[in-house]
């Protein structure tokens, strides 16, 4: 479990940056918010979620799923926006906001307010 401090700045920051991101690149904005609600729906971790997309070690976050055809239809998503040619924009949002972590991020992407993040947390 990944517990995250961080202050209301830095989520306004990340805030911002979303805003813009969905605002320059319409069509990547759409894929992440799609791969976002899809980790949502199939109760997946945001932190799985951003590992896969970051190429990073996702294993101690692996979903528990009884179904492999489920976790692959998910990663096969996951690819689709990793092939996005605006990628690199996404990819950079995640370094810069890293220490908020990516749950909050995919919160604040699914229109969750930077109030409602402050503080610790131990959403995955």
């Amino acid at each position: 479990m990944i517990a995250t401090l961080c202050s209301l700045d830095e989520l306004r920051k990340a805030k911002k940056a979303l805003d813009h991101l969905e605002h320059t690149y319409p069509v990547l904005f759409e894929k992440i918010v799609h791969v976002m609600n899809l980790t949502r729906a199939l109760q997946m971790k945001y932190q799985y979620m951003g590992c896969l997309l970051m190429d990073e070690d996702s294993s101690n976050c692996l979903p528990n799923l009884s179904q492999g055809s489920v976790l692959r239809l998910y990663i096969k998503e996951v690819k689709t926006l990793k092939m996005d040619a605006d990628i690199y924009v996404l990819k950079q949002l995640f370094i810069t906001f890293k220490e908020i972590g990516y749950a909050k991020i995919s919160l604040l992407t699914l229109g969750n307010t930077p109030e409602s993040l402050v503080g610790s947390s131990s959403v995955k």
